[in-house]
């Protein structure tokens, strides 16, 4: 039995921490995945800035009521979960990820949890499990199910790499460059004829 495993931003929805740069005028908030390997490490950084900034979780969440999934996003969930089982995973938090997942017709997600003080201030992150993602598609296999993986940045490599087939979509071209190995799609009907075939 097959479950497809997706990434959020970058392949369903557009970079959370992207649009609230621009809509804060940070410029260091641009940092993603894409460009920092190391989760913790980026969150922390993250988290830092806004409390120079002295901007909270209201802000954040200002900025994502704004955010709409990408083009065709919802069409090609939908077509996905009409013949199979559909998991996303994603490094994101339930406090950004849930006005998101009502716009995409509410698939499942697991994700993590930020740590927000009584003013909203964001002081910390709880993650679900150490490298979620990959920990996520082995627990998956373990009870039966073949998985195939998509996602954009470098905290998806883990799940694409250890499932039966993986896909990158909408990646940078340094990561497409270094693994070559795994397919590349930039279009939604190309990733969803890629999925049908694997299966």
């Amino acid at each position: 039995m097959n479950i497809i495993c997706l990434d959020m931003e970058g392949v369903l929805v557009p970079e959370i921490w992207i649009a609230f740069s621009e809509a804060s005028g940070i410029p260091e908030l641009r940092r993603t995945t894409r460009d920092e390997p190391d989760y913790n490490k980026l969150m922390n950084y993250r988290i830092a800035i806004l409390k120079e900034h002295k901007l909270g979780l209201k802000e954040i969440q200002q900025t994502i009521a704004k955010i709409d999934p990408m083009d065709g996003a919802k069409e090609f969930l939908d077509e996905l979960r009409s013949f199979t089982q559909v998991l996303i995973l994603s490094d994101t938090f339930e406090q950004f990820a849930m006005p998101l997942m009502k716009k995409l017709g509410y698939p499942t997600i697991f994700c993590n949890t930020l740590e927000v003080a009584p003013d909203g201030e964001i002081t910390g992150f709880r993650m679900r499990c150490e490298k979620s993602k990959l920990s996520t598609v082995k627990a998956l296999q373990s009870i039966g199910f073949d998985t195939i993986a998509s996602g954009d940045s470098f905290n998806d490599l883990g799940m694409i790499q250890a499932s039966k087939a993986g896909f990158l979509f909408k990646s940078t071209d340094k990561i497409k460059a270094d693994y070559p190995e795994i397919p590349a799609f930039e279009e939604y009907s190309d990733l969803l004829n890629a999925i049908k075939k694997a299966m």
